[in-house]
């Protein structure tokens, strides 16, 4: 999962790597206050002032659906209720309107224009919309906007996060405020690793899995907020959450070991069990890019062991083929399977070493982490696409934290790769954050929280417009507190029973304290109520069935802290780590499992 690479040479990485910007000439008259900060603004004579009886103009589709969302998201705000309407603005009244004529905008670039009204242009539907994400940020500050216009495009094209949810589940409201926040930051993509419930394939359902219902929701919610949500499968290597019940698949070495994370690439049966998830995934999946991973196949191995691969690609490609021939061409031929789908293929940089002598399809999108022997420049020389995804910008559960600040510092902008930054931005779609749950159990989601958003802020910024719009890191952080959080934005550190002390139903008395980062634990007697035996995976017990126990209570203990959710009048547990529901069994064990496969016990309080 890109995460081996130790803390000094992190380290040693960002000192000689990330080398200051020169920063963009800027206006000597500050706009307001957003983030990213406005890429220009020219002052005007009055202001605008917000007031009850506004109203949104918008006269065609594509106006009214972006209008339709700012409505919802200005009464989420506690703005109120505004119609929307056609025809003609009034004072006071917010305009939104696309005009494909404007080409000079771009595909997401807007002209704000504040006066007696404030209008909002774009060449698209998406530029308009990112217009209304400014506005929300304006008005989080106050009713009234200086009169003035802006004229904002972004720099970089791509504009992400990516989350591993692909071991350790990722609650859903978590997800969904994720995407609220990436597009109040006008972030457009993410990159979600994970597990779908599969029909086609139910021997791989083995927790942490998403249904299809919640992905189609949380699909739904990115396509309203103009934030594509990539999937991602990861193979050859990483494939253990999918095949460690299918040995027939698994990689053998010539000791005949098998290799429950490595899929065998020269197996034609491995290929169509990947396509056919791929196939799955389509299903509930909108984007037109597919991430299928293809790193570290070879993590703490060599292709020696493994002579059937030298075999494969010599027989396919002669005599003078190279393992690494048969790995690209797995690649390749995943991406001719997605772009028969009109899906464009990605990929990490690691595995593109140079040893190969068959190239990677060139319309192939590079996310580079790593720092090989194939540069940046090179695969932008050889006509790639390449994404900047950083190890400088990872939040790892438990081990390495981006660090923003000195990041904001050094001017960070996406040309600066690990191991080489070109002179021009050329060839460089943009850049995303990662999250990774190496140590699962090392922080709870809403200790994730507090770390990401100071990042995402940052890599919005850097990948939209000057990296550096403020002379010091504290100045550029006041944006963000001034800005806030996205509206519908949801408090997950919000316990809903006071601390105290409570019978659960039938089953236990407990004292309830909420915890630092928003759960609560449950002491007895015996000791806190937590969930540490079973299997582990990442270091968390991701068994379904696995019995919660009274574990002798410990402050640091992610696997102590719970979730009461309301439901019919009571509560249920669910466990802040494994993100599985307490039930009971019918000898009266409380166990914990995915409330798909069995309902969740609700307790009732008293």
């Amino acid at each position: 999962m890109r995460k081996r690479l130790r803390f000094a040479a992190v380290v040693a990485l960002l000192t000689l790597l990330l080398a200051p910007v020169p920063a963009v000439a800027r206006s000597n008259r500050a706009g307001p206050v957003t983030v990213p900060a406005l890429t220009r603004w020219t002052p005007e004579p009055g202001t605008y002032v917000f007031r009850p009886g506004a109203r949104l103009v918008a006269d065609g589709p594509a106006e009214r659906r972006v209008a339709d969302t700012l409505a919802g998201d200005l009464r989420a705000a506690g703005r109120g209720s505004l119609p929307v309407v056609r025809g003609g603005a009034r004072t006071g009244d917010i305009v939104v309107d696309v005009r494909p004529s404007l080409s000079s905008l771009g595909a997401e670039g807007y002209e704000l224009r504040a006066g007696a009204r404030l209008s909002i242009t774009g060449a698209t539907e998406t530029g308009v919309f990112y217009g209304t994400r400014t506005l929300l940020q304006l008005l989080a500050q106050g009713d009234r906007v200086p009169a003035g216009r802006t004229v904002d495009v972004p720099r970089y094209k791509e504009r992400g996060v990516g989350v591993c949810a692909c071991y350790v589940h990722v609650s859903l409201p978590w997800l969904e405020n994720l995407v609220r926040e990436m597009a109040y930051h006008k972030l457009n993509q993410l990159l979600v690793e994970l597990k779908v419930r599969s029909d086609a394939h139910p021997e791989a359902n083995t927790w942490g899995y998403y249904t299809k219902d919640e992905i189609r929701q949380l699909v739904a919610l990115g396509d309203k907020y103009h934030v594509e949500i990539i999937p991602e499968i990861n193979s050859p290597g990483h494939m253990d959450p999918w095949i460690e019940n299918r040995p027939d698949l698994q990689l053998t070495d010539s000791g005949g070991v098998r290799q429950p994370s490595r899929l065998d690439i020269t197996r034609q049966a491995a290929f169509d069990y990947y396509t056919s998830l791929l196939d799955e995934y389509a299903q509930v999946f909108t984007a037109k890019s597919w991430h299928m991973g293809a790193d570290e196949y070879m993590l703490g191995s060599d292709f020696a062991k493994y002579p059937q691969i030298l075999k494969y690609a010599q027989q396919k490609y002669g005599p003078d083929a190279t393992p690494q021939d048969a790995f690209v061409d797995f690649v390749n031929r995943v991406h001719d399977h997605a772009a028969a789908k009109g899906v464009r293929l990605r990929i990490w940089n690691d595995g593109l070493t140079g040893a190969n002598t068959v190239p990677v399809k060139t319309d192939t999108t590079v996310e580079h982490w790593l720092d090989v022997a194939v540069k940046p420049s090179r695969l932008i020389a050889q006509g790639y696409p390449v994404m900047n995804s950083a190890y400088s910008l990872y939040l790892i559960r438990g081990g390495f934290h981006s660090d923003t600040e000195s990041l904001y510092d050094q001017s960070w902008d996406p040309r600066s790769f690990e191991g080489e930054k070109p002179a021009s931005a050329k060839g460089v779609t943009g850049a995303k954050i990662s999250l990774w749950p190496d140590n699962g159990r090392g922080e709870t989601e809403n200790e994730v929280a507090v770390r990401l958003w100071p990042a995402l802020r940052h890599v919005a910024q850097a990948t939209w417009g000057d990296p550096h719009p403020d002379a010091t890191y504290p100045e550029f952080v006041a944006r963000g507190t001034a800005v806030g959080h996205a509206p519908g934005w949801r408090d997950l550190t919000r316990v809903p029973v006071a601390d105290g002390t409570y019978t659960f139903g039938q089953s236990f008395t407990a004292s309830v304290r909420r915890t630092a980062d928003g759960y609560a634990t449950l002491r007895s007697a015996a000791g806190c109520l937590a969930i540490s035996g079973g299997k582990l995976t990442l270091n968390v017990p991701l068994q379904p069935g696995v019995e919660a126990t009274w574990d002798a209570c410990d402050p640091t203990g992610t696997l102590q802290r719970w979730e009461l959710e309301p439901a019919a009048g009571g509560y249920r547990l669910v466990n802040a780590i494994t993100q599985m529901a307490l039930t009971v069994t019918d000898d009266g064990r409380i166990v914990q499992y995915p409330a798909d496969q069995r309902a969740p016990r609700v307790w009732h309080l008293s």
